[in-house]
């Protein structure tokens, strides 16, 4: 027997993103390395529907609606360069000796926003099922509004970033939500 297509929603435990690097017609789309969103604090996912009506002979004739766009926002409690540098095509630099080591993320203009794939997962028996996990998958975001960087006066700094999600051109994957019987750790290798 199947498990339930029915579970709760508690917490988010783990987040990585997952740099896209080709994405052919009728291919299979390839995948950087994973890299960690540390600190993630929420992952929520929205849309819009675009709704047309058929109107005439004075009433309602007919009715469609299609699904016009799919966000995704993912605040974090720490900075990472490397997520920044997946983000945005920007580079990171590390320099210098003990005791002067340096990590330099740099935006030059040009830069453009990159494709990549978001998994989120909540902590074991996050879920219904004990011992299980729930994953959200977006196959290819673009970034769609600037991470929000900076500092605050007295208080801890969350990163915000928000993305849109298109289906892929090879597949036409634009969202999973998978169930997991057993948890397991967001596998981080580089696909094919």
């Amino acid at each position: 027997m199947p498990i339930s297509r029915v579970t709760k929603l508690y917490a988010v435990e783990d987040c990585k993103i997952f740099p896209l690097i080709s994405d052919p017609a009728g291919g299979t789309p390839a995948y950087g390395e994973g890299i960690d969103v540390p600190g993630i604090k929420s992952m929520e996912i929205s849309g819009d529907v675009e709704v047309k009506e058929l109107r005439g002979d004075n009433g309602l004739l007919d009715s469609d609606s299609s699904i016009s766009n799919v966000t995704v926002s993912y605040p974090h409690a720490k900075l990472s360069l490397d997520v920044l540098k997946a983000l945005v095509s920007s580079t990171v630099t590390d320099s210098g000796t003990t005791p002067a080591q340096k990590s330099k993320w740099s935006l030059k203009q040009g830069a453009k926003p990159l494709p990549y794939k978001i998994v989120g997962k909540t902590p074991t028996s996050g879920g219904d099922l004990v011992g299980g996990d729930v994953y959200f998958t977006l196959f290819k975001c673009i970034m769609s509004s600037f991470p929000g960087l900076g500092l605050a006066e007295e208080d801890y700094r969350t990163i915000e970033n928000e993305a849109r999600a298109v289906p892929l051109i090879s597949t036409g994957e634009w969202v999973d939500v998978e169930i997991h019987e057993t948890a397991a750790a967001i596998p981080t290798a580089a696909t094919p």
